[in-house]
């Protein structure tokens, strides 16, 4: 989740007339300040609100219980043997997007590759169409129960969930939070400093590559040798 460089406050309806709400008439121009704006209780969606300040940046939240905030989605294809980042690209912050990037960026790897994925992509279109393309989907399953009782359907093939390679997977797939990780503390990607779609895609596949930079040298040392690689 990258949080959109905007304010909760510029999140208004789209048939407002743009007017600052709390501002008086009165005021300077110059000496206007955001108005007191008090949000509980209002309904407030990607349909009917958009940012004032970023007209790309979408109202989302990540999970049950976190607060939603104006933001995009960044998205990373990780090479297992390494933990190198394949591919990265920014999108709009909707429920699909992380299915849609991963089978966009998964359209590069060969027959018989397999894809590692979390719990958010046992679903049967995804996976279905891992198998059309001949990729084993070693995706989380999910396992979650209903209300009355019963566990969610997983679209992952019980021989495919049996296998070595799916448990390797499982265990290797988390590496990719390190990149993530590393784009948020170190490139200063925690809230992007630029506006719009484009820009903000262009920054993260940035700082994506600087985070394969960061990882060369470590790989390229001799094993058992602690001085960087020359």
């Amino acid at each position: 989740m990258l949080e959109a460089w905007a304010s909760m406050k510029s999140f208004r309806p789209k048939s407002a007339s743009g007017e600052d709400p709390g501002i008086g008439s009165g005021e300077p121009a110059q000496s206007r300040r955001n108005g007191e704006v008090d949000f509980r209780k209002t309904k407030r969606s990607n349909a009917t609100h958009a940012s004032t300040t970023d007209k790309d940046a979408c109202l989302y939240r990540k999970g049950a219980g976190q607060e939603s905030r104006l933001c995009y989605l960044g998205h990373a294809l990780m090479e297992n043997r390494n933990g190198l980042i394949a591919a990265a690209e920014a999108t709009l912050a909707t429920g699909t997007a992380e299915r849609e990037a991963a089978a966009r960026m998964s359209e590069r790897l060969p027959k018989g590759a397999t894809l590692g994925a979390d719990k958010g992509y046992d679903a049967e279109a995804f996976v279905e169409d891992l198998k059309a393309r001949e990729i084993k989907p070693h995706v989380a399953i999910v396992g979650t129960v209903s209300k009355h009782g019963l566990v969610r359907k997983t679209a992952v093939p019980p021989e495919v969930a049996a296998s070595l390679g799916y448990a390797i997977s499982q265990r290797l797939r988390k590496r990719i939070e390190e990149g993530f990780g590393w784009t948020n503390a170190a490139g200063g990607l925690a809230q992007v400093k630029v506006r719009g779609l484009a820009k903000v895609r262009a920054v993260f596949v940035f700082a994506m590559a600087a985070y394969n930079i960061v990882r060369l040298p470590k790989l390229l040392m001799p094993k058992g040798d602690l001085r960087p690689a020359t």
